[in-house]
């Protein structure tokens, strides 16, 4: 006890190394579990989206009504399986739960597990989160506020259900979880693990800033132990006891706030995973044991990296690092440029990042001695020539500042550019005032005859039906597939405003006139279809062939769709979906909701305020981002602090030095404004290096990612306002390192050591 308490005096003496320490295991813990267990349960929620409800089917009554348990009893004493499922959110507004009825599940096969694989294999059995008993569903849905919409019953039907065994009334329905999500929330969640681990990246250079700095100022008490008979090898296992009980002291409290962080964020992050993908956050129990597990191994491996890896105590130039760099650099860029697979890409960009980040540091140096030998001035040379060593002894964070200021510079022009261009893309397709869908079971062409014949409506209005449903496409000798189908009848000027990504004289005229389709990008992508190539489609059986006269942009939607006449639609075609778009112009809404009523013989019509859904859209888009944007920004303080924490072990490791420059006759204020030009001038040249790489990560992002991953591309867009938020940000950096020395400068005088001298300090 008596030698630990030797040890640990240094922060009885050094307080704030200690409160850094422990201040940034526990925000690092907090910051990487928070993003951490939302990734993994939005992930765990797209695979049970997938595999749970994939091909199932549900029984709908056919007077579009909901179901009740009368409707359950009806069906089963006909001998129909079914099963009820009942989505209630939880009462803490985190995640779903899925009540259903073990019982009533037993007829779908062995253990009362409806939802097999394939094959006849095992079924997977429906225990634990997020599936409860019905009751407790029940339970759950009777304490939602009154304001909350109320869940929905679905009855689930077996595989082998036909639709000839229901009862009159009834009819089957595939439940629809929304198109394949595939490599779209995939690289969602990327997004997200990508952050995480830059979190970590900066949590090893803060770890190793601060810790360096104590080592260095233990150096001396170290070697008085071992005078006094303390092997080497006990004061290291010492010091790993003693980052072990910081670490667990840290770490808990880190894990419980980053639970927190979580279940705070959980709510927004839910409703944008179920409106991007229309997969709910199904509740899922927290893992603490592998978290804990690895925030360990990075503290220890951070703090004793020294101990573990020998240092080589040369500083020769690294001339073997520019054909190094140079050669991943080019790789990688040829790479990104040509790389036909995600995977390849991701390669190519850490290659440029590799590069890039083995380049900055010299070519700072480099151009800090060019700018020395041809200054006159003595102190102008001297500033130079510090700025030299400070690119060589900072690297790691100059390099983790560099890259930082790039992501956040790209993903805030990627998300500023995807909102202008959602916001116009989603502006041309709510164009009508009005969204009516057509009631289950009802027909769609009476509503069109009688719309068709209100003379309301030729003043100043306009409506088109919407169709949707399947259909196969052909391109040259290559294998039909099937594709989504949209069709509008007739084709309206609520449409003649989209804004075509490519285009050959007026597609509109050409689909209203039957003689051309229009296709989406995700199609044109994946068949190489361009303008004037012919499409063979088979319609509900029906052969046709027509040329493509358009490619339209369909952001968030990783399906291929064409877009035809509603009259090419063949008699037995079957839409799985219906809806009419309306701006009714002179014909009063009491008077169209009436009509529509009268010709549908229904007592209540669904009438939807496009605006009112364009504004929900929006919410939910920001939803999405806002995780994204604040891990961003929570990822550039921490950067900001690492360098700023680094300057400062920097500087006070040359403090003695830079009293020189007061011995040689410069005043306080002269000495502060040298080293504020020093410090200003490092993080400055590191954000004005972090621009091209930024930009280059914006259009890797944009027209690489994006069209391999979804589908389709964004417009390749530069905020140069932003950039000067980004310098600002590098100048108050430097300003707040300046600050410190200046502190330190006021203080006693101090042996010339620095962290430095680890690895063979230099003057």
């Amino acid at each position: 006890m008596t030698l630990f308490t030797a040890l640990f005096s240094h922060y009885r003496r050094h307080p704030l190394q200690l409160a850094a320490l422990a201040l940034m295991i526990l925000v690092a813990t907090t910051l990487w579990s928070g993003v951490r267990q939302l990734t993994e349960q939005a992930r765990t929620s797209l695979a049970q989206s997938e595999q749970v409800m994939a091909g199932r089917q549900q029984v709908v009554r056919v007077d579009g009504a909901g179901l009740t348990v009368g409707d359950f009893a009806v069906l089963r004493r006909a001998g129909v399986c079914v099963m009820p499922w009942l989505e209630v959110p939880r009462p803490d507004a985190v995640g779903l739960v899925i009540g259903i009825d073990p019982l009533a599940a037993h007829c779908f096969g062995e253990g009362g597990a409806p939802f097999g694989t394939p094959g006849g294999s095992r079924p997977a059995r429906l225990d634990g989160k997020p599936f409860v008993d019905i009751a407790e569903a029940a339970r759950l849905a009777r304490q939602l506020p009154a304001a909350e919409t109320p869940p929905a019953l679905m009855l689930i039907a077996a595989d082998d259900t036909l639709a000839a065994a229901l009862p009159s009334g009834y009819r089957l329905a595939s439940v629809s979880t929304g198109p394949d999500t595939g490599e779209l929330g995939e690289s969602f969640l990327l997004n997200l693990d990508a952050l995480g681990i830059l979190v970590l990246l900066i949590t090893v250079l803060l770890l190793r800033s601060v810790y360096r700095l104590g080592i260095v100022q233990r150096r001396d008490s170290f070697v008085l132990l071992q005078r006094f008979g303390v092997p080497l090898a006990r004061l290291r296992r010492l010091l790993i006891l003693e980052i072990l009980v910081l670490s667990a002291l840290c770490i808990g409290p880190g894990l419980w706030a980053g639970g927190w962080l979580a279940q705070s964020l959980g709510q927004g992050f839910g409703q944008s995973l179920q409106g991007l993908f229309d997969a709910p956050l199904y509740a899922s129990p927290g893992h603490w044991g592998e978290p804990a597990l690895i925030m360990m191994t990075v503290v220890l491996l951070a703090c004793l990296a020294d101990f573990l890896v020998p240092v080589r105590r040369s500083h020769a130039p690294r001339l073997r690092s520019y054909p190094l760099a140079g050669g991943l650099l080019v790789t990688g860029l040829v790479l990104a440029l040509l790389g036909p697979s995600l995977v390849l890409l991701f390669v190519a960009v850490a290659m440029v990042f590799a590069g890039v980040g083995l380049l900055a540091p010299l070519l700072i140096q480099w151009l800090a001695e060019r700018a020395a030998s041809m200054a006159s001035d003595p102190l102008r040379r001297w500033r130079h020539r510090e700025l030299a060593v400070m690119a060589r002894q900072l690297a790691l964070p100059v390099v983790a500042l560099q890259f930082t200021l790039a992501m956040v510079l790209a993903v805030q022009a990627l998300v500023t550019t995807f909102e202008d261009t959602f916001d116009r893309w989603l502006g041309q397709r709510l164009a009508a005032e009005l969204y009516v869908p057509v009631p289950s079971g009802q027909p769609a062409e009476p509503a069109a005859r009688w719309l068709a014949a209100q003379p309301g409506l030729q003043q100043g209005g306009a409506w088109h039906r919407v169709i949707r449903g399947r259909a196969r496409v052909a391109v040259g000798d290559k294998a039909a597939r099937p594709v989504d189908l949209l069709a509008f009848a007739p084709v309206s000027s609520l449409v003649s405003d989209w804004d075509l990504l490519a285009t050959d004289g007026n597609p509109w005229e050409a689909l209203a006139r039957q003689d051309a389709v229009l296709v989406n990008e995700q199609l044109a992508r994946r068949l190489g279809v361009g303008i004037g190539d012919r499409l063979a489609l088979e319609i509900a059986g029906s052969p046709l062939a027509l040329p493509v006269a358009g490619i339209y942009a369909d952001y968030g939607r990783p399906a291929a769709e064409v877009l035809v006449s509603g009259a090419l639609l063949p008699a037995g075609f079957e839409a799985e979906f219906e809806s009419i778009s309306i701006t009714p112009g002179g014909l009063s809404r009491e008077a169209l909701v009436g009509g529509l009523k009268q010709v549908w013989q229904v007592p209540e019509l669904t009438l939807r305020d496009n605006a009112e859904i364009r504004a929900l859209a929006g919410g939910v888009f920001d939803q999405t981002f806002l995780l994204t944007r604040a891990m961003s920004i929570l990822t550039l303080v921490l950067a900001a602090i690492a360098l700023l924490i680094m300057g400062w072990v920097f500087f006070t490791g040359r403090a003695w030095y830079f009293r020189l420059l007061a011995t040689w006759g410069l005043s306080r204020r002269e000495v502060a404004a040298q080293l504020t030009r020093l410090s200003v001038g490092l993080t400055v040249s590191v954000a004005l290096l972090a621009l091209p790489l930024g930009i280059w990560l914006t259009w890797v992002l944009v027209h690489r990612i994006n069209p391999l991953a979804f589908g389709w591309s964004l417009p390749m867009a530069v905020y140069p306002g932003f950039w000067v938020e980004l310098i600002g940000l590098s100048l108050l950096i430097g300003l707040g390192i300046a600050l410190l020395m200046g502190r330190q400068l006021r203080a006693g005088a101090a042996l010339p050591v620095s962290a430095s001298s680890l690895t063979g300090g230099e003057r």
